[in-house]
């Protein structure tokens, strides 16, 4: 597999117009599909991981495995990229690592009890965008 190839399967495009395409494919499916508290933290400059960050929550651990299902798909069908995804079979908090955005669905409690956005807040006082 060449550099090139593994960029590809992972989606970090590196270019600007597509890493806000998959932000608004993940915005869209995630608003359309009943996720709630939808914030999205940009990571330019801040990270190497991911040019997006997007913190939503589902209402039980049904919805958060079906919200991640269903953006999985969505990706797979739309771009052709395998997101990565963690925590699936639990539902309390599942990760999809789409390369240009990587996705955090939580249970709401699990969600503030990590309350992550609060580690991507800089010292400087940025807010996370809310949705």
């Amino acid at each position: 597999m060449t550099a090139n190839s593994a960029n590809t399967t992972l989606g970090k495009s590196g270019d600007k117009s597509e890493s806000d395409a998959m932000l608004a494919r993940i915005l869209k499916l995630l608003d359309e599909s009943k996720a709630e508290d939808i914030v999205t933290i940009p990571l330019q400059g801040k990270s190497e991981m991911a040019d997006n960050m997007v913190i939503a929550s589902g209402r039980s651990s049904r919805q958060v495995s079906a919200l991640a299902e269903q953006l999985y798909r969505l990706i797979k069908e739309e771009t052709g990229i395998i997101c990565r995804t963690e925590g699936k079979q639990s539902g309390d908090w599942v990760l999809l690592d789409c390369g240009d955005a990587v996705v955090h669905i939580f249970r709401p409690e699990v969600r503030d009890f990590y309350q992550l956005e609060k580690m991507w807040l800089t010292a400087g006082g940025d807010q996370p965008e809310e949705d």
